[in-house]
């Protein structure tokens, strides 16, 4: 379940002992990161609006924000969302545990400080052992990814360490997560559920489940489009400028910056033919899922190492690169 790391600042090994250490941190208003299947989630407990604001501060967050609230269970669906779809409850059952988050109409009770002031709710069930027993052992928390806001999420506890220090009381480490980019977000506010965020279920699976179309924001509209949390143009960005070129443009776009000095470095699907010399290649998996898993390792790990830019070689077109191909435009959309 858990790897062997040693305390170390804060970062310890998810054994049974780790995990209810956590749990009474939590129930203190303390901060407890952990591991999720899709990302690194930086914890407080859902019902602690003293310690979910500590959330906020440690994460550099915008107040108008929404969180996730993570759940232990499906069955707790209805202790904070009211007038609950079908639909929504044909998703839990295909898709919880699992990366998927749903947005629903909240229950009065639910703090504004988790829904950013919206009549909405995002609320999910994740598929990961040491998540699921943390949430058994704490209740119900708010876990947005464990890293300052609008930068690259963690999928090692490393990362949390590394980027967060002592603005969290505990990290237990789980391994590397297995899916590697966040949850789809699908909103159920209006008549046609709305894909908020692409993640690690794709909109095929979804329409299967639903029997009906899953809808664009852009098409959408109105109430149906609630914010929502990786949603904004720069999300999921390196420090390290990054640019997304077809495979056709990659080495002429390599050449130019080479020909300016900077140390160029290239995710590669194939082969990167033509490529400057001084410019590294970075071979990446060929298959949605393995690219998925990798993302945020790889972008994390040539930060560290002072590249001058990233160039990315853009992924296929195909649904099931849906989610890596939005997390890419946004890691490039530099803020003004």
């Amino acid at each position: 379940m858990a790897s062997t790391a040693s305390a170390d600042g804060g970062l310890v090994a998810a054994t049974p002992q780790n995990i209810a250490r956590a749990a009474t941190l939590l129930a203190a208003g303390g901060l407890v990161a952990f591991p999720t299947e899709t990302v690194y989630g930086l914890g407080a407990s859902a019902r602690d609006p003293a310690a979910v604001a500590r959330v906020f501060a440690a994460k550099g967050r915008p107040a108008d924000h929404p969180l996730i609230v993570h759940l232990g269970a499906a069955e707790l669906l209805d202790e904070w969302a009211r007038d609950v779809p079908e639909a929504a409850r044909r998703l839990a059952r295909a898709f919880w545990p699992g990366p998927l988050t749903l947005v629903l109409p909240r229950r009065q009770d639910v703090a504004d400080v988790i829904t950013g002031g919206q009549d909405s709710v995002a609320l999910r069930v994740p598929a990961h052992p040491v998540a699921l027993a943390l949430l058994q052992a704490a209740g119900p928390l708010v876990a947005p990814s464990a890293n300052r806001f609008g930068r690259v999420s963690p999928t090692t506890a490393a990362h949390v360490r590394d980027e967060l220090g002592t603005a969290v009381d505990l990290i237990l480490d789980g391994g590397p997560c297995s899916v590697g980019v966040e949850s789809s977000i699908v909103g159920l506010l209006g008549e046609a559920p709305v894909l908020l965020r692409p993640g690690g279920i794709s909109p095929a699976r979804l329409e299967a489940v639903l029997g009906q179309p899953v809808m664009l924001p852009h098409r959408a509209g109105g109430a149906d489009t609630p914010r929502v949390p990786g949603a904004l143009a720069s999300h999921y960005a390196p420090a390290t400028p990054l640019e997304v070129w077809s495979a056709g443009a990659l080495a002429a776009r390599a050449d130019e910056l080479a020909q300016r000095g900077l140390r160029v470095t290239v995710l590669a699907l194939g082969e990167a033919a033509a490529l400057p010399a001084s410019a590294l290649v970075e071979p990446m998996p060929a298959d949605a899922a393995g690219y998925a898993r990798v993302l945020y390792a790889t972008l994390r790990r040539l930060d560290n190492a002072g590249h001058g830019v990233i160039l990315v070689e853009a992924p296929p077109e195909s649904p099931d690169w849906l989610a890596v191909r939005d997390r890419l435009a946004r890691a490039a959309h530099r803020r003004g």
